[in-house]
């Protein structure tokens, strides 16, 4: 296959040489590596995609016709343009140098350039191997993914360029120099909340780097930070605080034993902000004192904590507040609709 596409290429630059110089089709036209022809390989010629590339070549004296060729088409013929690509141009042409440009290069226009020269006793050409370099661009990226704790995760970066980009995955965002990949795929395998952020795929060879980023969210059930006792005298001002943490946000009720306390109800104000949720009494009295517990619900699950706010005379060590531990039977039940209620 290789010496049939040789005879191929070498018949259609024959033909070309022919039509270009004229020549009766009896007259042979010598290839490359006869005796009466002189041929030239000059060094590869790398150019970037979307610059542009020169190409040049000696001339001499008693030069009867001249020409660029890219592979079997003929771009120019002396200063004839053959070619109808607006992007080749004449350079120059005169009796030292025939050199013609190509702007905005593409891969399409990488190959084998010959300058082919007539002279009054025989042929010479002068060859060219063009080598067009593509900087590399990430062409498929996972998405953005929202994944539940313990899921397996798998992250996806393929990128083209010339040479052949390499690729690299890093979490960028917490930085955690341990997560990281040097192929195209990045693996996760029970994916924790500490696994949560941006992470970062470079893809990068001689001529540029591609960067870009996916953000992966990790949901977990709630958790809150054990309850403190509060002790109050009346007439005073206090606040219990009730500390959550939970991917999606979770909501945050307050109960009275089994009671739920509502915002501006009995003289109380309840004011959330982000994770943490604050009940404070403007005034207390005899009746606010007892059991509150704080309950935090998301669609993966709840928690919750107690805390006693007692007066002068209670006996308590100031941190005897529990997390999930005294949870009445009709409060168990308010927490499973609420559960239910979420789905």
């Amino acid at each position: 296959m290789k010496m049939l596409l040789c005879g191929c290429w070498r018949r259609c630059v024959a033909m070309s040489f022919r039509l270009l110089f004229l020549l009766p089709a009896g007259l042979p036209v010598r290839s490359q590596g006869e005796s009466q022809s002189d041929n030239k390989q000059m060094d590869n010629v790398t150019v970037r995609q979307g610059e542009t590339v020169f190409l040049s070549c000696l001339q001499g004296e008693f030069v009867t016709r001249t020409a660029w060729l890219n592979r079997s088409s003929i771009l120019y013929a002396g200063e004839d343009k053959w070619s109808v690509d607006p992007r080749v141009s004449l350079v120059v042409l005169n009796q030292d140098e025939f050199a013609i440009k190509i702007e905005d290069v593409d891969l399409t226009d990488e190959g084998q350039y010959i300058c082919a020269v007539q002279t009054r006793s025989r042929p010479r050409t002068t060859s060219v191997h063009v080598i067009v370099q593509v900087p590399p661009k990430i062409v498929n990226l996972s998405k953005d993914l929202v994944v539940n704790e313990g899921s397996n995760v798998t992250l996806m970066c393929l990128a083209n360029g010339k040479p052949e980009p390499v690729i690299m995955w890093r979490m960028l965002s917490p930085s955690d120099n341990s997560l990281s990949s040097d192929t195209e795929v990045l693996d996760i395998p029970f994916i924790t909340r500490q696994r949560a952020g941006t992470y970062e795929c470079t893809a990068a060879n001689d001529i540029a780097v591609d960067v870009q980023t996916v953000e992966l969210t990790v949901n977990y059930p709630p958790s809150v930070s054990e309850g403190r006792d509060v002790g109050l005298t009346l007439g005073q001002r206090g606040v219990l605080l009730c500390e959550a943490d939970a991917v999606p946000m979770a909501d945050i009720e307050w109960y009275r034993d089994d009671r739920r306390i509502f915002n501006g109800l009995d003289g109380i104000e309840i004011e959330d902000a982000g994770a943490n949720s604050k009940l404070t009494f403007f005034n207390v009295s005899e009746t606010d004192y007892g059991n509150y517990t704080c309950i935090a619900i998301n669609k993966l699950g709840s928690a919750n904590t107690s805390i006693v706010l007692f007066g002068p005379g209670a006996v308590q060590d100031g941190n005897s507040g529990t997390s999930t531990v005294f949870t009445p039977t009709c409060l168990l039940f308010i927490i499973l609709l609420q559960l239910l209620l979420k789905f």
